[in-house]
């Protein structure tokens, strides 16, 4: 049976038990987002004599969410790639269940559990994100247990992966990133101040390549995230610190320190600055390069994506940027990066360089958002060296993208 048709008969079971029980809902997300990209140096910059890139990318998601009383079913499919990546008349579609969970709830809902492919999105999503501008997303097969009462959240995320229902041994060797993961989160909402304050520890399990015959080595992610909201401020903090081994093998001792002000001039204008530090500078024995593993990359370290979370040499990210509301339907941002090297490489500098990013987000209709932006970057000879491409050559990089994505409760009794 195809992917289509289990979506399809999945939709049809939830919506013949929605009309078996009064206390039943059932809704439908769609989406089909559209993204044309003038790549001209983002990732990997342009070398003298390099051509620029053009493509257009798409997202198409079918979603059922069902919900009766204390016990919850989303199942989903979508479509990921580029157009002109399947023939005219190509037989077999590319479509994967990317969703796929139920979640049951206990005790007037202080408990839940929640089992099967999902998201996991904590905090800022530095660590822990769904990574939603990449056209597929971040999913994760993981049961997540957790409790909640008044301030204090408590939540265990577990996660094993395996190609297939092995005979002998514990070989991976699959596309996840990860062989295992154990995660544990603790929030705090404070009553007297506007305060959150988290504490999050992340036990992952990597695989020591095809020669390690199944041996895996353990790294921990142990930190914390505070968000203080007085007045007209919004300031943010994180500070992690990684352990254990990584998948070469190599004793890991690296961290993660960021901190964040904006300041609301009035309703209509932002302004905000901040500075991340990755650390870096690993040698043979010894992994200092910080990985922040998950998250919502994209989000941090300049929309252009030459550091997509873990650098050799670390990272310093000194940041500015304001965001208006020009017209109640138009919005915009701007934003500055100036990026240098935490450890210095051979003879160069630390400067790498410094990055400008502008987006516009217009609100066409209900459910249809229409973006755009471009970036440009002016990199340094270190930049060159470690990453590739020509500080000579004008590196820049503009999209366009609509998105449509309506919400339908097509039950409830």
């Amino acid at each position: 049976m195809t992917i289509k048709r289990q979506l399809l008969t999945a939709a049809i079971a939830l919506m013949a038990a929605a009309v078996s029980a009064q206390e039943n809902e059932v809704s439908i997300d769609a989406q089909l987002r559209t993204r044309g990209e003038h790549n001209h140096g983002a990732i990997s910059p342009l070398r003298k004599g390099d051509q620029s890139a053009n493509f257009i990318n798409e997202r198409a998601r079918l979603s059922v969410d069902w919900k009766r009383d204390n016990l919850e079913m989303k199942v989903g499919v979508q479509h990921t790639g580029v157009w002109g990546q399947d023939d005219i008349k190509q037989p077999n579609g590319r479509a994967t269940m990317n969703e796929a969970w139920a979640k049951m709830t206990f005790d007037d809902g202080r408990f839940f559990a929640q089992l099967g492919r999902q998201q996991l999105s904590y905090d800022d999503e530095r660590l822990l994100g769904t990574l939603d501008w990449n056209v597929n997303g971040n999913w994760h097969d993981a049961l997540r247990l957790g409790y909640q009462d008044g301030n204090n959240q408590l939540h265990l995320v577990l996660s094993m992966n395996q190609t297939a229902e092995n005979n002998r041994g514990d070989y991976y060797g699959g596309p996840m990133p990860y062989k295992n993961m154990e995660m544990l989160w603790y929030h705090y909402q404070s009553d007297m101040l506007p305060l959150d304050v988290s504490l999050m520890a992340i036990n992952t399990g990597l695989e020591v390549g095809v020669d390690g015959h199944g041996r895996t080595n353990y790294m921990q992610t142990v930190g914390t995230d505070v968000t203080f909201k007085p007045l007209d401020w919004n300031v943010h903090a994180a500070f992690y610190y990684q352990m254990g081994k990584d998948s070469y093998s190599r004793t890991v001792s690296a961290f993660l320190a960021s901190a964040k002000g904006e300041y609301i001039i009035d309703p209509l204008l932002q302004v905000n600055a901040g500075y991340d530090y990755l650390s870096g500078g690993s040698t043979l024995n010894k992994a200092k390069a910080f990985n922040a593993l998950y998250g919502t990359h994209h989000k941090f370290y300049g929309a252009m994506d030459f550091f997509p979370g873990i650098f050799a040499y670390g990272l310093h990210d000194i940041q500015a940027g304001a965001a208006s509301l020009l017209m109640p339907w138009l919005s915009a941002r701007l934003d500055y990066h100036f990026f240098l090297t935490a450890k210095q490489a051979y003879d160069f500098s630390k400067s790498l360089g410094h990055e400008l990013d502008l987006q516009l987000t217009a609100k066409v209709m209900k459910d249809v958002t229409l973006s755009g932006g471009y970036s440009a970057f002016l990199g340094t000879e270190t930049m060159d060296a470690l990453k590739g491409g020509s500080h000579d050559k004008w590196q820049g990089w503009g999209w366009l993208q609509v998105n449509i994505n309506p919400r339908v409760l097509f039950a409830k009794w």
